[in-house]
């Protein structure tokens, strides 16, 4: 494994937020995919590259033009990226195929199947649930087994960005 600083993977991270956005709100290009994520962002020790890993959900004639248009616009994301990112020097993008989401949803099937042909039904559908919340709570607590659980918290969202972003800023 690769030593990371800690600086490199907060600019990673930075870039990987930063571009995501980028992807979904400034680049109006047909070849690119909706169902399009950036995964992660491994950054150079010097900041000279920044190698980008994408999923795409499509087939993969589809998925390979996606990240031939990511590259082609790499100039274009590069700039809109330094508006909002503070660096001496702006990394060098390359975007980089990632399969590791699209093999994960098959070994899913996979193992949906398995079960199917050894006539046990879905997760879904046993009962079968892993999730602490929803065992009985404990009536030490003063709250009864019956009683319905409070709601989930919201999910996080980002803070809207600043005009400029820097990795010392974290």
């Amino acid at each position: 494994m690769v030593n990371v600083s800690r600086r490199t993977e907060r600019v990673g991270s930075l870039i990987r937020d930063i571009l995501a956005e980028l992807i979904q709100t400034r680049l109006n290009d047909p070849r690119i995919e909706r169902l399009t994520s950036i995964t992660r962002v491994d950054v150079a020790a010097d900041f000279s590259v920044a190698t980008v890993h994408v999923s795409v959900m499509a087939t993969e004639a589809r998925r390979k033009l996606t990240v031939q248009a990511l590259q082609s616009a790499s100039a274009r994301l590069r700039s809109f990226m330094g508006e909002d990112l503070v660096l001496r020097k702006l990394p060098r993008l390359i975007f980089e195929l990632d399969d590791s989401v699209r093999r994960g949803a098959e070994m899913v099937n996979t193992l949906e199947q398995l079960r199917a042909e050894r006539g046990e039904p879905p997760d879904w559908e046993s009962g079968d649930r892993d999730d602490p919340r929803d065992e009985n709570t404990n009536p030490a607590d003063g709250a009864s087994a019956g009683a319905p659980r409070p709601p989930e918290p919201a999910p996080y969202a980002p803070e809207p960005a600043s005009p400029q972003r820097s990795p010392e800023d974290e």
